[in-house]
């Protein structure tokens, strides 16, 4: 070998093998300080994208989930006043039934009619959800009549609810009533037509029988709603779990790309600290090496 002294290859070569080797302990300790094998984008560009990727869509489907729970609790509001809207206007035809009665007083059950009329003008007017109306046609909706929901990461993944206008019956419309306490815009002439008849109802057993027919057509429009509903809340509770299944995966696979194997990371940096040791070492004694040309001077 060629004995020089102003340039020191082999201390060279060893600085290089411990400043790379200094590179990979320090790699492997950010991993493990993070908990992330990807901390920057050069350290695996195709995955950092890929990952990134599919920590959008997760937050997008998280998104869309939330706005399915809320969907389901929604419907789950209106099904609730639908369902008292049926009791009442069963508690109507019982009423109906006492008057053919000619023992009973017509002129109370006219009053329990009518008191009973306000408190469906009252579901109709008051049953809300986060401030909209349920059960009327609003600007709100699209159409008056429609909620629209997105249930997917995509924009375009949507669901429009629609459960006041069925084949059924129609509960929203452009009719406007007054019933007792309460003047209600935005129902359909079945609803209206139904509220006016028993808010204005007779003491006789003629004008409480001729009831009948208007609760009817009320009460189909009310069943086809409800039925309506659980229609849609059997989809949402579709999407629900396909969004839950479809969530675990993605983050799974962002896992497998952004996530350190905190045990291999371990192994990693005692090796190269080991390694490191041995190169600052061996950098010690090829910087000494030049001095073997003293020997040259005695």
């Amino acid at each position: 070998m060629a004995f020089r002294i102003n340039t020191n290859m082999g201390a060279i070569r060893a600085y290089n093998a411990l400043k790379a080797v200094n590179a990979r302990v320090s790699a492997a300790q950010l991993r493990l300080a993070t908990g992330k094998r990807i901390n920057s984008v050069a350290d695996d560009t195709s995955g950092f994208a890929v990952g990134k990727s599919l920590d959008q869509k997760v937050k997008l489907m998280q998104s869309a989930q939330n706005n399915v729970g809320s969907a389901k609790d929604m419907l789950s509001t209106a099904e609730t006043q639908l369902i008292s809207v049926k009791d009442i206007i069963t508690e109507i035809r019982s009423k109906i039934a006492d008057s053919s009665n000619p023992a009973s007083d017509n002129s109370r059950v006219s009053g329990d009619i009518k008191a009973l009329a306000n408190e469906l003008a009252s579901i109709f007017n008051s049953t809300k959800f986060n401030n909209t109306k349920l059960l009327v046609s609003t600007s709100a909706m699209s159409g008056g009549t429609t909620f629209s929901f997105q249930t997917g990461a995509e924009s375009s993944d949507k669901l429009d609810v629609n459960y006041m206008q069925t084949s059924s019956g129609t509960l929203a419309g452009s009719n406007t009533v007054t019933t007792g306490d309460f003047t209600i815009t935005g129902i359909s002439s079945a609803v209206s037509d139904a509220l006016t008849q028993l808010a204005s109802v007779g003491t006789t057993a003629a004008a409480i029988g001729s009831l009948s027919a208007y609760l009817n057509t009320f009460e189909n429009s009310v069943d086809g709603a409800l039925s309506s509903i659980g229609n849609f809340i059997q989809r949402l509770d579709i999407k629900d779990n396909f969004l839950t299944s479809a969530i675990a995966n993605s983050q799974s696979s962002y896992s497998r790309l952004f996530d350190a194997d905190m045990a291999l990371e371990q192994l990693n940096s005692t090796k190269y600290q080991i390694s490191a040791q041995v190169a600052t070492s061996i950098l010690s004694q090829a910087n000494m090496a030049p001095q073997q040309i003293l020997s040259l001077f005695r």
